[in-house]
């Protein structure tokens, strides 16, 4: 048995909720947010899967957890317009934390998402970080290309949030997995706010086993799908971004998703 706790903290750390539960736990949260809230997620075992929704408007995510104690800031002013509005919003929040079944974790699926990834955040993965961050602004920041969210017709505000290079020539995108895992596909979905927006037409993926994959991209919307044999990694980054010859010097990722098991 595995001992889940779900606590909401005010800014100076004065417990505003709680419960705890054997392997699986709910919290019924019925006041709004104040800034410098947190939620809290403690686990007697770490280097285990959960299944956590951090608020009934986000959905699950299914993360994998090296840390004991897990700190997630609920966000506002700038760094919430990344976030639907729905999100940590009103006067009632539902939060739940579960322990993941065999089933869930052995299928083959989306590695790189998690909805509840969030800069600083520590001991939670798969974790997207990068060396840059259009103006440091939360619309533009790494996190966003791993929430699940492939809308990518605009740029700005949710729903368009994406992680944007700052029109750096170096930019460069790391997603950490906390463990080894076994992939064989990634799927891009790169900003298409034409003609606001560039786009790439050549990117490079290296992965902790010392290999690299350098891919051809096209102007699109849509999926740009690559499959290559698998390979078994810890971390990814994608990197090397050779922008098309076009006015626009905004070229941007709106998803990355990592495939496999």
């Amino acid at each position: 048995m595995i001992q889940l706790s779900l606590k909401i903290l005010d800014k100076d750390g004065n417990i505003k909720a709680e419960n705890k539960e054997c392997n699986e736990v709910r919290l019924v949260f019925k006041e709004e947010y104040k800034e410098g809230d947190r939620i809290q997620i403690e686990t007697s075992n770490k280097e285990i899967y959960l299944v956590a929704e951090i608020d009934d408007a986000m959905g699950e995510s299914l993360i994998y957890v090296t840390e004991n104690l897990i700190t997630y800031e609920i966000p506002f002013g700038e760094k919430k317009v990344s976030y639907s509005p729905k999100v940590f919003y009103g006067e009632k929040h539902l939060l739940s934390v579960r322990i993941a079944r065999k089933e869930e974790v052995e299928c083959y699926r989306n590695l790189a998402l998690n909805k509840m990834d969030q800069q600083g955040l520590i001991g939670v993965y798969p974790h997207a970080s990068a060396n840059v961050e259009t103006r440091g602004e939360a619309v533009f920041a790494a996190r966003n290309a791993i929430n699940g969210n492939c809308e990518n017709h605009d740029h700005g505000k949710w729903p368009y949030e994406s992680w944007g290079i700052g029109m750096r020539d170096d930019a460069c995108l790391k997603i950490d997995f906390g463990r080894e895992i076994i992939t064989d596909k990634i799927i891009l979905y790169t900003r298409s706010d034409f003609p606001h927006d560039n786009w790439w037409v050549k990117v490079t993926f290296r992965f902790s086993d010392n290999s690299e994959l350098t891919c051809d991209l096209e102007k699109s919307h849509k999926a740009h799908i690559i499959e290559f044999p698998e390979k078994k990694i810890s971390w990814l980054t994608f990197s090397d971004l050779i922008k098309a010859d076009d006015p626009s010097p905004f070229p941007a990722l709106s998803q990355i998703q990592v495939f496999g098991k």
